[in-house]
């Protein structure tokens, strides 16, 4: 516990020494998104619907994340909006994806850890797997909206198409590495389990822990790739309404 605190110390003096104001405005979010979160657990399992739950507190995080993260409502209005127009879609998307994946609950390579413990909990892990799902899509889908509406706005009307669609390119590739990398470092563990015991490529491909990641991981892809255009059409309508005022 001592080192979480004071490696969350140094973070917020960090902080606090790179972005001044907004890099302890970034931190609250952070803190408050972090306390979020263990209310959603906690909630979960209580017995209160996972995916309401994900929905109702993921557009609280979506409104902490992004307004906490600028000052500049003219960036995280427009952002805002079309984050929650690609949470919308992605809601459906998950939900199709998930139940005909047949991926929750656990795997045999779960069964050690699972040794001596019920998981007759009271939960739903279909809807569990959809929940956290569409929790963790919300972070890339802030971060591309964001990154979309900041740029635009500070180009404002000298923006080109072909400049916004390069934009859009650099946001989505940096993106999708940081999901990429995000995705192998977390599943290293699993992946030399894999290696050492020399799983077939059609067992792997077929692995329950590893399709279900790996599904979430695409999803949030997907997120980012919509989440730059939506905020790029959303910037652009809001630009042209104000100039016809």
């Amino acid at each position: 516990m001592n080192v979480i605190l004071a490696l969350a110390l140094v973070l917020l003096v960090m902080m606090f020494i790179v972005g001044g104001k907004q890099g302890l405005s970034n931190f609250f979010a952070l803190a408050v998104n972090a306390l979020l979160m263990i209310l959603v657990v906690i909630l979960m399992a209580s017995g209160f619907n996972p995916i309401i739950v994900a929905i109702i507190f993921g557009l609280i995080i979506l409104a902490s994340t992004i307004f906490l993260s600028t000052s500049q409502l003219s960036v995280a209005g427009p952002a805002f909006v079309s984050s929650l127009l690609i949470m919308t879609l992605l809601v459906g998307l998950i939900l199709l994806t998930m139940t005909l994946s047949q991926t929750a609950g656990f795997g045999p390579e779960d069964s050690e850890a699972l040794e001596g413990f019920s998981v007759y909990i009271g939960v739903s892990f279909p809807h569990i797997l959809i929940a956290t799902t569409l929790l963790g899509t919300l972070g890339a889908i802030a971060e591309a909206a964001i990154a979309v509406a900041a740029g635009m706005d500070e180009i404002k009307d000298q923006a080109s198409a072909t400049g916004i669609k390069q934009m859009g390119h650099e946001i989505i590739g940096t993106a999708l590495n940081t999901l990429f990398f995000g995705f192998f470092g977390g599943f290293s563990s699993l992946f030399i389990w894999f290696a050492s015991l020399r799983y077939p490529f059609s067992q792997v491909i077929n692995n329950k822990i590893f399709v279900g990641e790996l599904l979430q991981v695409l999803i949030s892809v997907i997120a980012v790739i919509l989440t730059v255009p939506m905020t790029t059409w959303v910037v652009t309508t809001r630009h042209a309404h104000r100039r016809k005022e």
